[in-house]
């Protein structure tokens, strides 16, 4: 009777963890995987750095983008360290 309730216990514990902290970190990799695949030329982003930039080139193969800071100046950065896309540009026709 007692390993059985503690049994029951620990499922409800782990459930309960599950629903407050592993499925929303999940759901949120999931979202920012999106955002970062949705990536195009002329998306104004800020990277995880801090830094907020127009992208200029998007290269799959690499997983890099291109980022201008400012005029004349473009640094590269890994896809993943995009954290916010500030301005959507829309698809060419």
């Amino acid at each position: 009777m007692q390993g059985t309730q503690s049994l029951i216990l620990m499922l409800i514990i782990f459930g309960i963890m599950y629903f407050l902290l592993i499925r929303p970190q999940q759901k949120k990799l999931k979202e920012h995987q999106a955002m970062v695949n949705a990536l195009r030329r002329g998306d104004r982003v800020i990277t995880q750095g801090g830094i907020v930039g127009k992208v200029t080139a998007v290269n799959d193969a690499d997983k890099e983008v291109e980022v201008e800071i400012a005029q004349g100046v473009k640094i590269r950065v890994i896809r993943s360290t995009i954290a916010t896309v500030v301005n959507k540009t829309e698809p060419a026709k």
